[in-house]
């Protein structure tokens, strides 16, 4: 890359929330074009090729092919320069730093993502990639034995957009989630953030010991759950510790009863 010459960029990840984590930082760049994102491994084979990007931010963990797949279907020697994202801890960071112009491990701040980002400028204005594709051939010669598929890592934190503003909001401090339209509102105390995710995505990585889904279009923390009401009409609420009162499917009312470890409605003796 020559001065004055763009970085062209592909952001890799299978969650929606960590392709816009690093989009939304890339987008401060004045001297970066995004190419192209990729959810899982096979498009990003295909982006690869079809795009020939100058960098990589390559999530390691995907369902199917894995980023190290990807490498190795690509060919190390083929691959632009690569920063991995990582839900590891110190397990294969060693290997990681070895392989790659840096890596970046879930959840990153956004210095540590600005310290990746500079290595990475450096290593194409540099030309010094070809030192990383030795370190990826010889990573994939031993079998990739440093990335076993992890257990699920489910959010803890989500970053929401607005006014040109991204707050982080942790996952610990929501009271519930609550579907509208193509978006979601995520209720905090007093204050409901909108992000535009699925519901079905969110449900998937939320921790299902802390959250549940109650109706199509809402879910709940179970430890703000007070008193579940059961109407005359069939119809079932809840009520949290904030106050708030939320629907309840009938479907998915034996489930909830379940998780809060209280028999099922129908099987309790009425009081006297």
């Amino acid at each position: 890359m020559s001065d004055g010459q763009r970085l062209r960029v592909l952001v890799v990840d299978d969650e929606p929330l960590g392709r816009q984590r690093v989009e939304d930082l890339l987008r401060h760049e004045p001297d970066i074009d995004i190419v192209g994102t990729a959810g899982n491994g096979a498009d990003a084979v295909r982006a690869i090729r079809e795009l020939r990007p100058d960098l990589v931010f390559l999530d390691v963990q995907m369902p199917g092919k894995t980023g190290l797949d990807v490498v190795a279907e690509i060919g190390a020697d083929a691959m632009p320069a690569t920063v991995f994202v990582t839900a590891y801890d110190t397990f294969a960071i060693q290997a990681f730093d070895l392989a790659a112009v840096d890596y970046l491990v879930k959840p990153f701040d956004d210095e540590r993502f600005e310290q990746a980002l500079a290595r990475a400028r450096r290593t194409v204005e540099l030309n010094e990639i070809d030192v990383t594709r030795e370190h990826l051939v010889a990573m994939l010669a031993r079998g990739r034995e440093v990335a076993p598929r992890p257990a699920i890592k489910y959010l803890e934190r989500i970053p929401v957009d607005s006014r040109g503003k991204t707050r982080i909001v942790p996952v610990s401090e929501i009271d519930y989630i609550a579907a509208s339209g193509p978006y979601v509102e995520l209720h905090v105390r007093d204050r409901a953030y909108l992000i535009r995710e699925s519901m079905n995505t969110l449900e998937e990585r939320l921790d299902p010991k802390r959250f549940m889904r109650v109706h199509r279009s809402i879910i709940v923390r179970l430890d703000l759950v007070e008193t579940l009401l059961h109407g005359a009409g069939g119809d079932y609420e809840v009520v949290l510790k904030t106050g708030a009162k939320l629907r309840v499917s009938r479907s998915r009312r034996e489930d909830l009863e379940r998780r809060l470890g209280i028999a099922p409605m129908e099987r309790r003796q009425p009081e006297q």
